[in-house]
């Protein structure tokens, strides 16, 4: 099992910055892929941002460009820092980790946080 804890949402203006993180622990690896999606109210979860066992990463089109996904294996953590917020960005976000055969497809990460809130205000 692998329990995954994020942290670092709030409230925060449109054009605002942010740095969500997600720490790792128990059964890690450093060969999972890390990605985040993200829930709006009334919405599905979206896929945003992946990055693989060898540090590649691919972002969902409404986020390119303005956020960044990066990890530390020493600290079995990723992070996504995210300039130039959206009123639309708004939701809870969540980490996961897996072997993923579609990085945008949630289904196929094995492991889920409980999600942080992003709030952006206009």
């Amino acid at each position: 099992q692998v329990q995954l804890v994020e942290s670092g949402g709030g409230l925060v203006q449109a054009g605002g910055s942010l740095r969500l993180s997600c720490a790792a622990s128990g059964r890690t690896s450093t060969n999972y892929a890390m990605g985040w999606f993200r829930q709006a109210p009334g919405n599905e979860r979206e896929f945003v941002a992946v990055i693989s066992r060898t540090a590649s990463t691919y972002y969902a089109d409404s986020v390119k460009g303005r956020f960044a996904i990066f990890r530390d294996n020493a600290k079995n953590t990723v992070y996504l820092r995210m300039n130039g917020l959206k009123p639309e960005d708004t939701a809870v976000y969540y980490c996961a980790v897996g072997y993923p055969s579609d990085y945008v497809r949630g289904h196929d990460y094995d492991y889920w946080g409980q999600g942080t809130q992003v709030t952006v205000s206009s």
